[in-house]
């Protein structure tokens, strides 16, 4: 899916972003947990892929509460409270064109949503919970929730290392030792908060509670929480559930506290069944996909020549032009590894025009890619490819030369008549490859 634009609605003096994608038969409003900032979010692969299913059945709408993101900043010392937030989120489907809309709220936006869904019951389809607390400070009533010490020492991180760092271990375990998401991650937060209003946020949910607000919710209810979520205990699911009336419990495998890592795809089938009636059948583990490979040529010379800082500058922003192209040209982003990229298309045309573009871009920053083209079956596994199509694809690429894309036969076949134009490159021995394979150029494309 392309990026949806963002737009703003108006709730008293705030304007507050938001943002529409999907064109399915009903409306669902995703209220994000504490900070968020929606065009950010699709800067990761994970929750772009996380929000385009849920788009796949819905229409969609996005949107950073005041004070966060891209909406309008507040005073520190006056942050909205659960009312004003529920206003902010009428404001929204009211812009939007939202007479009545299914409320999938996770962590902190569990809570309002709640309360949203108790007194708005004529603008709510359905209530969906994923990892919500009915009260954020320890009592005898309610002993899952972090002790007043433990807040306090949550209150110190934040100002010792808001947007330096997040605990992945502990807030996403699953993508423990992956440098890129959690370069993304802190980046996401630093762009979602300021550093005194995120601890603002914090304290102000410390003072939440909803307990006595649950036994009024009387619409469709689905509370969904990991049995091994560290931040939010799953028996803090299993205490609201047990007192909204008719609300289903489901407790899902994983101890990922960030809603779109880890086994998202149980957490989806849940949500589109509970919302459509229907669950999906399994996904296929093999479809036919064209891959492209590129990576910076001469990357270790130029870093030495410019040095850590200015490289490391220099590779996020070809990060974010190669981004840019991918969806573009509708390619899914698969790995960053290094300096470079492996994506995946539907159709190796525009793949092969996404390489050309991509090509130039960075040619602007200063850069030389090469990129490797190839069209075949892939083996599906998780958020990852693997086949012999994606061994052939990282073959062919290491013999481009700077600023060159190179495609197999296979392409150069599949898109005759695309107006794209090849230049014979040789047959060769691909490593690890059977047989021999034609290699080609691709120097060109007409209109397409």
């Amino acid at each position: 899916m392309s990026l949806p634009e963002t737009r703003y609605a108006k709730s008293g003096d705030v304007h507050l972003a938001y943002q529409v994608i999907g064109e399915g038969g009903l409306d669902l409003v995703y209220v994000p947990g504490f900070a968020s900032n929606i065009e950010e979010a699709w800067e990761d692969p994970h929750y772009r892929r996380f929000l385009e299913r849920l788009a796949s059945f819905s229409r969609l709408i996005l949107f950073d509460k005041r004070g966060t993101g891209l909406s309008d900043p507040v005073a520190i010392a006056d942050l909205p409270t659960l009312e004003q937030r529920m206003d902010d989120l009428r404001a929204v489907m009211d812009a939007a064109g939202s007479e009545r809309a299914a409320v999938l709220g996770h962590s902190e936006g569990g809570v309002m949503s709640v309360l949203f869904a108790a007194t708005y019951p004529e603008r709510t389809i359905a209530l969906i919970t994923l990892g919500t607390f009915a009260k954020r400070i320890w009592s005898p009533d309610y002993p899952w929730a972090p002790t007043p010490e433990a807040r306090e020492r949550d209150y110190e991180d934040i100002e010792r290392t808001w947007g330096k760092e997040v605990d992945i271990e502990y807030y996403a375990p699953s993508m423990a030792g992956d440098q890129a998401f959690a370069v993304w991650f802190a980046r996401y937060f630093r762009r979602s908060a300021s550093p005194q209003a995120a601890l603002a946020l914090m304290r102000m949910n410390t003072e939440a509670d909803v307990r006595e607000v649950l036994p009024a919710v009387r619409v469709p209810t689905l509370i969904m929480n990991r049995v091994d979520d560290r931040d939010v205990k799953v028996e803090e699911a299993r205490y609201i559930a047990a007192r909204i009336p008719g609300a289903k419990l489901v407790e899902l495998p994983g101890a990922d506290h960030s809603a779109w890592v880890g086994q998202t795809g149980p957490l989806l089938d849940e949500i589109e069944e509970f919302l459509t009636g229907v669950r999906r059948g399994p996904e296929p583990d093999r479809v036919l996909a064209t891959v492209l490979f590129t990576d910076i040529v001469g990357s270790t010379e130029h870093a030495s020549r410019v040095g850590d800082r200015a490289w490391t500058d220099l590779v996020e922003r070809h990060h974010a032009a190669i981004r840019r192209e991918l969806d573009r040209f509708r390619g899914r982003e698969i790995d960053t590894a290094g300096d470079g990229f492996l994506a995946t298309f539907d159709g190796p045309a525009r793949a092969a025009r996404c390489a050309l573009e991509a090509a130039q871009v960075v040619r602007a920053l200063g850069l030389e890619i090469r990129a490797g083209l190839h069209t075949g079956e892939v083996e599906l596994a998780g958020d990852k490819v693997r086949g012999l199509a994606v061994h052939i694809g990282s073959r062919i690429a290491s013999l481009a030369g700077p600023g060159e894309v190179l495609s197999s036969s296979t392409v150069k076949d599949l898109v005759a008549g695309s107006g794209l134009r090849f230049e014979e490159r040789g047959e060769h021995e691909l490593k690890g490859v059977p047989g021999t394979w034609w290699v080609f150029a691709v120097v060109g494309a007409g209109p397409g």
